[in-house]
């Protein structure tokens, strides 16, 4: 398949959407995008300020990330416990992003953003004083609930303010996502190792604060459209809606076990904490750099396209994690991160650009809580295959599964070409 550009480029098949990705299909209820050079000149401004919201949402899971080893270590859990913490978030994310993300939709964007990074507050505050399995288990819970209700509202946002460049935003949008991982390792590493375990949940409390305080120069105000109580179902019954999903899970698949097992398997193979630092925040570069390039592929080739090859790459990258040396394993991360960097944002932009215009937050939190939970439960179930059976059980099981989740994706999207060419044989 050459290309896939003409039949995503507008959610619902719409013809003009179809001819001009940047139609008004994607703009925040309008018939068109905003004519005053005034408003525009203030939308295009506050993208940045919403990337960078983004990056500090990103930046809470990547410390977390970075110190679950030491957490296990130092209050004596085992792996499935590991794995339980980390499916916690992944749960209330999941709930979060599938019953609360219409809202935004409906125009209370300002409130999900200002609520949500307030409880990532006080998720990390409560990670300060925990020393219990059940107490650590709550904190991802509420940070989770916190990322969740974030997310889908900020990238309406984005998608909306600009709906000419849709893909490149989203995958600049990525690209602060990603890089708050760059920052969150490396920052959590370096003050765990210098201040103790708990230090980089103090971090955290001001970095989200700060956040609070920049809000109030943000434009977060979105059109109320959409007030359907069936959105998801609604998004589902789309073929291209769930060759987009299909694609995520191939996607989420290797999020979950890098959440989960990413820092257990390096330090096994006897690496310190600071190089698993160094190793999560070296693989999110090439996903900086190179994720605005992605969007950008997806908005003009099309999602599918883009998907089939960087997904492939990943999967043959997932199995090398479970038979390679150390050396090895740092060295194909990299390889990893680039085909990461196309495939983040093509999911983001192939459900946009199959989503009604009035479900573009209900399309964004369809695809994050489906990520959540994929990634949650491979978490789980990966690290429990992880201390029975080994690496090479579970990191070739999910190079499989990505390549079935693949395969479904383009045969989905296969049954939309069809139903398109049915509805307008022109």
């Amino acid at each position: 398949m050459s290309t896939d550009r003409h039949h995503t480029a507008g959610p619902g098949g719409d013809e003009a959407a179809e001819s001009d990705p940047g139609s008004s299909a994607l703009t925040d209820g309008a018939p068109t995008a905003p004519t005053d050079p005034a408003v525009r000149r203030a939308r295009s401004t506050s993208l940045p300020l919403l990337f960078l919201v983004t990056g500090a949402m990103s930046l809470g899971y990547g410390s977390i990330l970075t110190l679950l080893a030491d957490i296990r270590d130092q209050f004596g859990f085992d792996d499935a416990a590991v794995g339980l913490i980390a499916f916690a978030g992944f749960l209330t994310g999941f709930a979060s992003q599938v019953g609360l993300s219409r809202f935004a939709d409906r125009g209370h964007t300002a409130t999900m953003v200002r609520t949500g990074i307030t409880i990532a507050a006080l998720a990390s505050g409560w990670m300060l004083v925990a020393d219990q399995l059940w107490q650590w288990v709550g904190a991802r819970l509420l940070l989770g609930l916190g990322a969740g209700m974030v997310g889908p509202a900020v990238r309406r946002l984005v998608i909306t303010r600009d709906p000419a460049n849709v893909g490149a935003n989203l995958g600049r949008q990525a690209a602060f996502d990603v890089g708050g991982f760059v920052v969150g390792p490396l920052l959590a590493a370096a003050a765990a190792e210098l201040l103790g375990l708990r230090a980089p949940f103090g971090v955290l409390i001001v970095l989200y604060g700060a956040v609070l305080v920049l809000l109030a120069r943000i434009d977060l105000t979105s059109a109320e459209t959409e007030r359907s109580h069936r959105a998801m179902r609604s998004l589902l019954a789309r073929p291209a809606v769930q060759a987009a999903l299909a694609g995520a899970i191939a996607f989420y698949l290797t999020i979950g076990m890098f959440e989960a097992l990413w820092s257990l398997l390096l330090r096994d193979l006897g690496a310190a904490t600071w190089l698993i630092g160094a190793t999560l925040s070296l693989f999110t570069i090439p996903m900086v750099l190179f994720a605005p390039r992605g969007g950008r592929a997806a908005q003009e080739r099309g999602p599918i396209t883009v998907l089939s090859v960087s997904i492939t790459v990943a999967a043959a990258c997932t199995l090398v994690y479970g038979f390679g040396p150390l050396w090895l394993l740092i060295v194909i991360s990299g390889v990893h991160a680039l085909a990461d960097a196309y495939t983040l944002p093509s999911n983001q932009v192939g459900v946009a650009l199959a989503s009604p215009p009035d479900q573009l937050a209900s399309g964004q939190g369809l695809l994050g809580a489906t990520g959540l939970a994929v990634a949650g439960l491979a978490a789980l179930g990966g690290a429990a295959v992880y201390e029975a059976f080994g690496r090479a059980t579970v990191f070739s099981g999910t190079a499989a599964l990505m390549m079935v989740f693949l395969l479904l994706a383009r045969w989905r999207f296969a049954v939309h070409v069809r139903d398109q060419a049915v509805a307008d044989p022109a």
